[in-house]
């Protein structure tokens, strides 16, 4: 991402809230056969140290061989809420248009899962967007069916060695512009309006 200070994200835990509030991710490999994108949901891992980042997950197979899972590094970027930004909103004479976003990209090599490894987060996995759920399902409800079917995946345990996050949310603007901003996102886009609002 382009280098701009003023954008930069750099408390882990800003990073590890963004991951929790948006699960959904892109997986990048550059591999021998080029380069390898695919989609998956992530855990985040709480491993007792707070500044370490660990996310958990799985890849259908053959996924893990597009990958070549576990034997290099690996790019997952997670998308927080994002929108265009008008001209409109600024100044008079501001002609310029923008891109809000809060985006984090995750660097680590996988560690493969052992097959139990693999079931008990895939329980953690499906468990967690369920149990809120009134009619909340469990693969334990039918072990040896979720079980064939979990066969069919990959496992993957991810520690971040780094991460480069960007929270671009019209810093570049003066307190009143942003506040206008904010309050236009908010008709069709909360969530990109209340990190303005952090931010400020």
């Amino acid at each position: 991402m382009r280098h701009t200070p003023r954008y930069l994200m750099t408390d882990p835990a800003e990073v590890k809230r963004l991951i929790a509030a948006h699960p959904w991710a892109t997986f990048v490999s550059a591999t021998g056969a080029g380069l390898v994108a695919s989609h998956y949901p992530v855990l985040l891992v709480e491993d007792g140290d707070d500044d370490d980042i660990v996310i958990a997950s799985h890849v259908g197979r053959p996924d893990d061989e597009l990958h070549e899972l576990g034997r290099h590094e690996m790019l997952v970027i997670i998308q927080g809420p994002h929108d265009y930004v008008s001209p409109s909103w600024y100044s008079p004479g501001d002609l310029v248009p923008t891109w809000n976003h809060v985006t984090a990209h995750l660097y680590g090599t996988p560690e493969i899962l052992t097959e139990e490894e693999n079931w008990a987060m895939l329980n953690r996995l499906t468990d967690h967007f369920e149990h809120h759920r009134p009619d909340g399902r469990s693969l334990g409800q039918d072990e040896p069916a979720t079980r064939r079917i979990a066969r069919g995946t990959v496992g993957l345990r991810m520690r971040v060695t780094r991460f480069d996050a960007r929270a671009k949310l019209s810093q570049n603007k003066s307190r009143q512009v942003r506040e206008h901003i904010t309050d236009q996102l908010a008709r069709h886009n909360a969530p990109l309006a209340e990190e303005m609002r952090r931010v400020d």
